[in-house]
């Protein structure tokens, strides 16, 4: 190679490291200035995990209520099961009714509910994808049907901020009164039904509550759980199968009553959103930086 060849092919060696260089300045510039704006509307694409505050898990909830009685040990899932659930703080535990009115037709219903926090990469763990993967076959679409809660134990909570409420309270199990999500009033359950052997029948139920709030189908939790104005996210899943009713409709009282009694001691293994919100819960909650956020 000559001298004057050299020199080119130096000179073109130290263009290419240059506009390299310049590339890289530009694009990182390009992302602090992105971050900036982001930062400064309030955005949080990060989500940060997030417990209750005395770090209650599911398996808290209570062996008995009013009207429901554990009649079998909770489920211990395998360490594969557990993987593909996504979470290790779940439930899957079998009630019957206390005082039937016929002891011939004694309704049972297995309650599963299982806690998720943090940046949630998972796909909702529903009925319409989980048993029908199982070898299920579903004998009628999905639909969304109320709970029949009784309301006349809540109490409308008056010390939620403007923008956060109305928000009722509940009673639990350890008399303390707990804050329910955002128009709790209106709960309802996903219910599908699918066939078993012997001409039986299995009908399963969920909702998600999520930051707060609560919706009734797996597209809509993500939704609500990232919620790009909030530094965390969870979301709880609560399901209820039963062989023992007849209907969706029966499934649904079933519900109502099973997870009306239940209802404050679930919301102790959630986060209270509107501590979170306010700023007064985790203590290293970056809203207490950012008063009014």
């Amino acid at each position: 190679m000559t001298a004057r060849g050299f020199a080119v092919w130096a000179g073109s060696r130290r263009g290419v490291a240059l506009a390299a260089l310049l590339a890289a300045a530009l694009l990182g510039a390009g992302a602090a200035s992105l971050h900036a704006m982001v930062s400064s509307l309030g955005i949080h694409l990060r989500k940060l995990p997030i417990h209750p505050a005395d770090g209650r898990t599911l398996g808290s909830l209570p062996l008995e209520t009013a009207s429901w009685v554990r009649i079998a040990a909770d489920r211990v899932e395998s360490v594969e099961v557990e993987s593909t659930l996504g979470t290790d703080n779940y439930l899957t535990r079998l009630y019957a009714e206390r005082s039937p009115a016929d002891p011939r037709k004694r309704v049972e219903v297995e309650l599963h509910a299982a806690y998720y926090t943090g940046m949630i990469d998972t796909v909702p763990h529903v009925p319409e994808r989980c048993f029908v993967g199982g070898g299920l076959q579903m004998a009628r679409g999905a639909r969304t049907i109320a709970l029949p809660l009784d309301v006349s134990r809540w109490t409308l909570d008056p010390d939620v901020p403007d923008g956060l409420g109305p928000i009722y309270r509940v009673r639990a199990s350890d008399d303390r009164r707990v804050r329910l999500p955002r128009n709790a009033e209106s709960l309802a359950v996903r219910v599908s039904e699918y066939t078993l052997p012997g001409d039986r029948r299995l009908f399963a139920g969920y909702f998600f509550v999520a930051n707060g709030g609560w919706v009734s189908s797996a597209e809509g939790v993500r939704l609500l759980a990232f919620n790009l104005r909030d530094d965390y996210a969870y979301y709880l899943k609560v399901q209820v199968n039963s062989t023992t009713v007849e209907s969706a409709e029966e499934l649904a009282q079933v519900a109502g009553s099973l997870l009306g009694e239940l209802l404050g001691d679930l919301m102790l293994c959630v986060p209270d959103w509107v501590a979170v919100q306010t700023g007064e819960y985790p203590p290293d909650n970056p809203r207490r930086a950012r008063p009014g956020a």
